[in-house]
């Protein structure tokens, strides 16, 4: 299994919606990076990945699956862009911030801290098990 961070404007698409959308999870659309694209063509159904809230809040708020693999973006009609759909799994009972994370030197080499602009990038296992530790979050 693998690991990654989805990076999502709250005020376009939060984790509240995301949670509302239950089991049937929705597309992770509207992708218009080739890297961030390519790391959604990496990922597996059962992937799991943090649902990070960018803008102001900057925090990692809840975790998702990736429960359908890569398909056509259903917002475009260019062949170009691909989506995965996620679906919630549980909340941050304590939202890990940038700030947070930023502070923590065993984190000093995650991408979210080198590319803080990139939407959906990979998270190490050993990332993954600090910041869940961070937010209280077990699996």
């Amino acid at each position: 299994m693998a690991y990654w961070l989805f990076k999502s404007e709250p005020n376009t698409w939060s984790w509240d919606q995301q949670v509302a959308k239950g089991a049937a999870g929705e597309e992770w659309d509207g992708i218009r990076n080739y890297q961030a694209r390519n790391f959604m063509r990496e990922m597996k159904v059962g992937d799991l990945g943090f649902f990070y809230h960018s803008m102001k809040e900057k925090a990692v708020v809840g975790v998702i699956e990736v429960s359908a693999k890569i398909h056509p973006d259903s917002t475009t009609d260019d062949p170009r862009w691909e989506c995965v759909d996620i679906r919630a799994v549980g909340s941050f009972p304590n939202p890990v911030t940038l700030g947070d994370i930023k502070s923590d030197p065993r984190l000093s080499e995650m991408v979210l801290v080198k590319n803080s602009r990139l939407s959906v990038q990979p998270v190490t296992d050993d990332e993954w098990k600090i910041i869940c530790e961070m937010g209280g979050y077990s699996e």
